[in-house]
């Protein structure tokens, strides 16, 4: 049987813990690779002139698309690499809070805005609120 010194041991668990710090190093990039495809491949693109700003075609969808998009509208229309270029849609953010007489809560519900006769005193304004559908009442601001 071989007898195995102490360098040897420390060389092993070296080489060991090296490789095991190399696989993780690839787990993480390749899990934030999935990510960054996934999230280009989700996205709308739209296609613009960057010397004119004119946008050429909206809604694409998936990074590919709009690439293999634009290539073909710049060759179309004769123009260089840096005149043409692609962008994400930016989403539209929800809206809602009071507009009027109506309401939106942050879950998308509408409902009627209730004034009260009596004006709050720290708001300078009358006291509002709305009721749910299952006919509770909530305050606004």
């Amino acid at each position: 049987m071989i007898r195995l010194k102490d360098r040897d041991y420390k060389q092993i668990v070296q080489r060991i813990l090296g490789i095991m710090q190399e696989q993780r190093q690839l787990r993480r990039t390749a899990i934030h690779c999935e990510a960054v495809e996934h999230l280009a491949e989700e996205n709308t693109f739209y296609i613009f002139r960057t010397d004119t700003q004119t946008v050429l075609a909206k809604g694409i969808k998936g990074y590919e698309q709009a690439k293999n998009r634009a290539n073909c509208f710049r060759q179309a229309m004769n123009l260089r690499w840096d005149q043409i270029s692609f962008k994400a849609e930016r989403k539209v953010p929800q809206k809602f809070g009071v507009n009027g007489r109506s309401f939106t809560n942050a879950r998308g519900d509408t409902g009627r805005v209730d004034y009260a006769n009596r004006v709050n005193p720290s708001k300078g304004r009358r006291f509002r609120g709305y009721t749910d559908s299952q006919g509770g009442f909530h305050d606004i601001d």
